[in-house]
């Protein structure tokens, strides 16, 4: 038996519309049916096959095509993949470029809706982009320019600038190189977050006199497969630093001259020697 509310002597049937309506508003939504969950790689070539999307739902292929199936999507600039009604596989349509998309966040997922009419079902599907190794290492500057004064002594240190690379993960920068020399070394320290600085440590003293400038070629490798790298050239200029005193080219110079004096005799006396030792000023001697 019903009990209606009573408004006066009347009874009170709004509880009555109020379940219809809310009969209503539900039948009026989107039916959520399932989910399911893809891994792609980036770059797929359009019309690469994701997964076979009737199959992992247990749809039937002559379902589509009655019930309308179509890819819904949130973003209004690009649609990544669509179905194929014939073959019931999801498939790529436009480029998918997991840096340009995600940039560096570790998980990049696409949000995509499988929508059936009649009744009307979705089912949400999840699109994982995983990362291939598509860019190289690049450094910020082609020749990264160095001074070091020629007294800089055994040990000093010299920040480098760091290679940067899109990639994520072991596709990114793993390590660098530097060209064989006899002066300068690398030097790998953390900095903390899992950061890494890269200093040039010189471990042979230079000596401009000898060089004034020295190039050497630094190169950053990624750990993908196959790996790239990327390279900059070290520029270094030597600085001039006071460690060499005036030489002469010989011991003792000497030479005849005649100096005019007045003596008591009133005679003029030619031939003196200037000597010049242990790089000191010059001697004259009578």
């Amino acid at each position: 038996m019903d009990v209606w509310p009573t408004m006066g002597n009347q009874p009170y049937r709004g509880f009555s519309m109020n379940r219809f309506c809310v009969v209503f508003l539900f039948l009026s939504l989107r039916f959520a049916c399932g989910d399911v969950s893809y891994s792609v790689a980036e770059e797929m070539e359009r019309g690469s096959a994701i997964g076979n999307i009737v199959k992992d739902l247990g749809l039937g292929i002559a379902t589509l095509s009655s019930r309308k199936a179509r890819i819904d999507t949130d973003r209004n600039d690009k649609r990544y993949c669509d179905i194929n009604l014939s073959t019931g596989s999801l498939i790529v349509t436009d480029r998918i470029d997991r840096e340009g998309l995600c940039g560096k966040k570790a998980s990049c997922v696409l949000i995509e809706e499988l929508v059936l009419e009649n009744p009307l079902e979705l089912h949400r599907v999840s699109i994982h982009v995983e990362d291939i190794n598509d860019n190289s290492p690049q450094f910020s500057e082609d020749v990264i320019l160095l001074e070091v004064t020629e007294s800089a002594v055994k040990g000093a240190r010299f920040v480098l600038t760091e290679a940067h690379d899109a990639d994520i993960g072991t596709n990114s920068v793993q390590r660098y190189t530097l060209q064989n020399n006899e002066h300068f070394t690398l030097n790998v320290d953390s900095v903390g977050s899992g950061r890494k600085q890269y200093d040039l440590v010189l471990v042979k003293e230079l000596d401009r006199e000898q060089e004034r400038e020295i190039k050497l070629v630094l190169t950053a490798l990624d750990g993908g497969s196959p790996q790239r790298s990327g390279t900059a050239i070290i520029h270094i200029t030597v600085l001039d630093a006071n460690d060499n005193a005036p030489v002469f080219s010989q011991a003792v110079y000497k030479s005849c001259i005649f100096l005019s004096y007045f003596s008591v005799h009133g005679a003029d006396h030619p031939c003196c020697s200037i000597r010049f030792q242990d790089q000191v000023a010059p001697v004259l001697v009578f």
